[in-house]
């Protein structure tokens, strides 16, 4: 019996050596930082000349490794700790943001630095968008004047496309939303903005982003109203920014007054209740009576299954239309909602070909019902009837018409022959 242990079998032969490019080089900002520190200093505040350094330094330094240090450097003069602060013991240069002079033609010039810097070297993008994202958190850390120049800096970056808007959603953090931080920057921001570009510019850009309907939570819930808006940016001399978040807080109740319209309606809510929850709304949303009546058509008009033969949509829309009468009389006390109401009732029997040869017959209905009266119908039918089937509708119209004349000059009064007259216009009919 063999009882010597046998040995395992081992692998032999030449030991490489590690090449030295496929070692994984020591993270050190440091040393990063006391090269770019070092090239700045020798630069000066040329900002052509920085430019060029730093356009230069990208073939010799890894950028796409130490973004944040590079950043840090361009705006704060230095690598920046926890919070905004710069470490004592650090390396600093005076060839930054937060050291420049305080306007906005120098924030103007340092743009187009970090503009050439992003340009030169693409994938540095998305790293001066986390910077600024970060910048925005420690604006608590930095001074007053240093926060005005970011802001400055950073509306003219968002206005020539380096920036997205999307970086703003770093001033809805809570603690710089309550103690005002948030709203006196962005004045800053968006005055340089809107310098750079127009409020419309601005607009498409936060509406890109979903940010258009966001901007009241630059203040605390308890002062997150429009008047409070309007009253605190128009002082701050940005009143065109007043007037956009007015008017988007107007179409956002609108929009709301008309879900909620429709639900009422599907509900089978009696029309006393709609009635009095619409006009709560309009005063409370400042909502004039011809957008409401236009609202309120729309939802009566989506409110059903429309047939889709000709023949029978007329008759359809008649019943229909018969039984909401009271809801769009509600909103017809102006001269001026009559006559949008019979152009919202001739665009929708335009734009639905069924209701075509209906139209004549929904005006005399509403004519009956008191939802319409004469002098707005024939100012619709003289001039202030839009383009879309005008020459079917104004042909439709034309038996009506006269007879409405006719009418207002022969008596104020209703005889039992006019009221024949008019029930043969109805039903479709001529006398």
């Amino acid at each position: 019996m063999n009882n010597q242990k046998q040995q395992k079998p081992t692998l032999s032969g030449q030991r490489f050596k590690t090449r030295k490019r496929d070692e994984k080089e020591r993270f050190d900002p440091t040393q990063f930082q006391d090269c770019i520190i070092q090239g700045l200093t020798e630069t000066g505040t040329d900002l052509e000349a920085v430019a060029k350094f730093l356009d230069a330094s990208g073939a010799k330094l890894d950028y796409r490794r130490y973004a944040e240090t590079l950043f840090d450097i361009l705006v704060a003069g230095g690598m920046l700790a926890p919070g905004g602060t710069l470490a004592d013991d650090m390396m600093r240069t005076d060839v930054c943001v937060f050291a420049a002079q305080e306007d906005l033609e120098t924030m103007q010039a340092f743009a187009q630095v970090f503009n050439k810097l992003i340009r030169r070297y693409k994938y540095l993008e998305k790293g001066f968008e986390d910077e600024v994202k970060k910048l925005l958190l420690f604006l608590k850390g930095f001074s007053e004047s240093e926060r005005n120049k970011l802001a400055m800096l950073t509306g003219v970056l968002l206005a020539n496309g380096t920036l997205n808007a999307s970086i703003l959603n770093s001033l809805y953090n809570e603690n710089l939303v309550k103690e005002g931080v948030s709203a006196a920057f962005a004045v800053k921001l968006f005055k340089s903005w809107i310098n750079e570009k127009d409020i419309n510019a601005v607009a498409a850009s936060l509406r890109k982003v979903s940010m258009d309907n966001r901007l009241m939570e630059l203040f605390p819930a308890n002062k997150q109203s429009v008047e409070h808006f309007t009253k605190y940016f128009t002082e701050a001399g940005l009143k065109e920014l007043s007037e956009y978040v007015r008017n988007q807080q107007t179409i956002g109740a609108r929009k709301e007054l008309q879900k909620e319209l429709q639900e009422q309606m599907s509900r089978g809510d009696p029309f006393k209740d709609i009635i009095l929850y619409v006009k709560e709304e309009m005063k409370k949303n400042n909502i004039p009576e011809p957008v409401v009546i236009g609202i309120v058509w729309s939802s009566v008009m989506s409110t059903v299954e429309w047939n889709k033969k000709e023949e029978l949509v007329a008759e359809q829309a008649i019943k229909h239309l018969k039984q909401y009468s009271p809801l769009l009389a509600a909103f017809t006390t102006q001269g001026q909602s009559e006559l949008t109401l019979l152009l919202k009732i001739q665009e929708y029997c335009y734009d639905n070909i069924h209701f075509m040869k209906a139209f004549q017959k929904i005006v005399v209905l509403f004519y009956k019902a008191e939802v319409l009266s004469e002098e707005p119908i024939l100012k619709w039918y003289k001039d202030a009837h839009v383009a879309k089937g005008k020459s079917v509708f104004l042909e439709q119209m034309k038996k009506f018409v006269e007879w409405l004349k006719n009418a207002e000059e022969e008596s104020e009064s209703e005889t039992e022959e006019d009221v024949l007259k008019l029930n043969c216009l109805l039903s479709g009919f001529h006398p």
